[in-house]
């Protein structure tokens, strides 16, 4: 029988000041990882592989882990470490996105990172051996004034923080060939983000567009200019991932995901699924079960 999904919630006693944001160490991590089971935060996480051998299932993705390895989770992604990693050497930045978006006064920031919430690229980047000792390095400074805080190490903090994340978001957008953010195009970061609160019942894009107060016309434009991809392609792909994660993490059946997502039938459930991936369900399922063993 598979295990109760447990939600690893953020622990603000842990820093020992008021930020929901911390650097954790490897040894403080991997007692997560001991028991095999999937389980999920209620915060961000990247994680710093300096040395590394093994891999992650990251919702219905496996993510292999080497030396250099930079991963990027979201929160709720469900995951689950199949196999120990060897002797691993790394690091681990985690925040509550509510925080990080006061923090830098704009409530659309972590969904300016392009690797935050991607469903399209990968969720892990290899840097140079010089980029990775420079990034823990921030990391070490960081967690310094977490834990000796004076006066100033609000705007310390949020200047290394600043910096490595959207150093970090340069490399990620380099490597994948993304466009970098176009400050005219908050548009397509504020559905992004409506798409994290509202896909298990809004799957229409007037609906989108009436919470935003644009029209379709103007939706799409701004997210094809930022993603390259139409509103409703992204939307469904945001809704397949919500089925798939459904389908094999909550281990539900067809009937009970249609409910949840607001399908009228299980069979429009089926048929939508079957146009985005060209698999059953069951098939769908069958193949996982094949990548992972």
């Amino acid at each position: 029988m598979q295990a109760p999904l447990k939600t690893i919630l953020f622990q603000k006693t842990e820093c020992g000041v008021d930020f929901l944001l911390n650097v954790l160490g490897g040894k403080q991590q991997q007692r997560r990882w001991t028991n095999n089971n999937t389980y999920n935060t209620d915060f961000f996480e990247i994680s710093f592989f300096k040395k590394a051998k093994g891999r992650l299932l990251l919702d219905q993705r496996q993510v292999d882990i080497g030396d250099n390895t930079v991963i990027f989770i979201s929160p709720f992604q469900k995951r689950q470490w199949p196999v120990a990693l060897e002797d691993p050497d790394f690091t681990t930045l985690i925040f509550q996105e509510d925080f990080l978006n006061d923090f830098f006064a704009d409530k659309l920031f972590t969904y300016r990172l392009l690797y935050f919430y991607q469903l399209d690229y990968p969720l892990n980047m290899t840097i140079p051996a010089d980029e990775m000792d420079r990034a823990c390095h921030i990391l070490q400074e960081i967690k310094t004034e977490l834990t000796a805080t004076k006066p100033d190490s609000v705007h310390i903090i949020r200047s290394l923080l600043y910096y490595l994340l959207q150093k970090l978001n340069r490399q990620y957008a380099h490597q994948h060939h993304l466009p970098i953010e176009k400050t005219e195009n908050n548009y397509a970061y504020q559905f992004r983000k409506l798409l994290e609160v509202h896909i298990h019942e809004k799957q229409r894009i007037s609906e989108y567009a009436a919470l935003m107060g644009i029209s379709r016309i103007s939706l799409n434009k701004a997210v094809q200019a930022q993603f390259n991809v139409t509103a409703t392609q992204l939307m469904k792909h945001r809704l397949l991932a919500e089925v798939q994660n459904y389908l094999l993490h909550e281990r539900l059946t067809v009937a009970e995901i249609a409910d949840k997502l607001h399908f009228s039938e299980p069979h429009h459930l089926m048929r939508f699924f079957k146009s985005q991936t060209g698999l059953t369900t069951s098939e769908f399922m069958a193949s996982y079960q094949n990548t992972v063993v």
